[in-house]
């Protein structure tokens, strides 16, 4: 019996595939991934964008490949970076082959628009050559005509039977390695057609609510939507669409997962809304701690909070914690215990080095162990 059985999470069990080295599906951890905006053919840009995704947490990123061009730069895009890379292809299968050729891992394809049964057969091939993996992906805004006719609109029911035909071809072919999608912007569509495809096939699914909007309004429709999903156990890998930089999408997407205690990376600070009991500004010690602190990716909890109402119950559940007083002088806890006082004006450099010093014992730990 778990100790909390209202924070489990029965994760959909499904067949297990592989992006690269990355496992996507099964009992793997959720992969997060984002996709680059530079022109493929900037192998210089695109290598820059990818190292940053990488720094941020990225599992796989995912590249543009429209012409000829894009599919050939891969080559060198990757033998420069260190995670899966995602050739993203429309309608022409002869991009398909030339990105497998070129070292991708994936192949986000959708097998039904690139041409003739022998088409897909050659790119079929392709992937099984080069070791590549495919995903299907059905988007609420492209559904295929036919099925726009029979059905008056999109809707989940179209969605779905887009996937399934969509896997079907690849069946046919005697592939099986893919993951599936099948996104809208209307959150209700997107989690009804995720939660029927869910019941439908044992495939991985990758999650996202496409065309979210803004850093602000994309961050939460998508965790209405994702959360939603990934709370009821839907969900191998996901993608957070946001119109903003793509680091911001791989920072959304560990802070879905860390809430719903599926991944853990870097420091969840657990913090006050602002009110006048506070003792120290802690909107913007969080913003200047958030910032200071996006170096650390050991998984550990710090508690950010104002006053003695809730600050001592706070910092019993994290790690590291601080609760303000009177005097501008505030009680850090360390293991959830009171350890000892810090002054407001030395507090952020304090907490700073505490974590860095934490994090470092953690990360020792894990090596003895590892080692015996």
């Amino acid at each position: 019996m778990s100790v909390r059985p209202y924070r489990d999470i029965h994760r959909r069990v499904s067949r297990q595939i592989f992006v690269g080295n990355v496992p996507v599906g099964g009992d793997a951890p959720i992969a997060v991934q984002s996709m680059t905006n530079t022109l493929t053919t900037d192998v210089n840009a695109t290598v820059a964008q990818i190292h940053r995704l990488e720094e941020a947490g990225a599992d796989i990123v995912r590249v543009s490949c429209p012409d000829q061009e894009s599919a050939f730069a891969l080559k060198d895009i990757v033998r420069q970076v260190h995670v899966p890379i995602v050739a993203d292809i429309h309608f022409h299968y002869r991009r398909a082959i030339e990105a497998a050729e070129s070292g991708a891992a994936c192949l986000r394809i959708n097998p039904g628009n690139i041409g003739s049964a022998e088409r897909v057969r050659e790119v079929v091939q392709a992937a099984k050559d080069h070791g590549c993996s495919m995903r299907i992906g059905v988007n609420a805004g492209s559904l295929e005509k036919e099925l726009l006719e029979r059905y008056g609109e999109p809707c989940p029911e179209a969605m779905v039977e887009s996937g399934l035909n969509h896997a079907r071809i690849l069946e046919d072919n005697d592939f099986f390695n893919f993951k599936i999608s099948v996104k809208a912007s209307d959150v209700f569509l997107a989690v009804a057609a995720y939660q029927a495809l869910a019941e439908a096939c044992d495939y991985p699914l990758h999650l996202g609510i496409t065309e979210a909007g803004g850093l602000r309004g994309g961050t939460v429709k998508s965790s209405i939507g994702m959360g939603a999903l990934l709370w009821a156990g839907i969900g191998d890998t996901i993608r957070v669409s946001l119109s903003a930089d793509p680091v911001e999408e791989i920072k959304v997407g560990y802070e879905m997962l860390k809430s719903l205690g599926l991944r853990n990376r870097g420091v969840r600070i657990v913090s006050c809304p602002s009110c006048a009991r506070q003792g120290y500004d802690v909107v913007s010690t969080v913003a200047t701690l958030e910032e200071r602190l996006a170096h650390i990716t050991t998984p550990l909890t710090l508690s950010i909070i104002g006053c003695v109402v809730n600050g001592p119950g706070e910092a019993r559940e994290t790690d590291l914690g601080v609760t303000g007083g009177g005097g501008g002088s505030h009680m850090v806890y360390v293991g959830g215990s009171p350890d000892h006082k810090i002054d407001s004006a030395d507090m952020i450099e304090h907490i700073v080095s505490l974590v860095e010093k934490k994090a470092a014992a953690i990360e020792a730990d894990k090596v003895k162990l590892s080692a015996e």
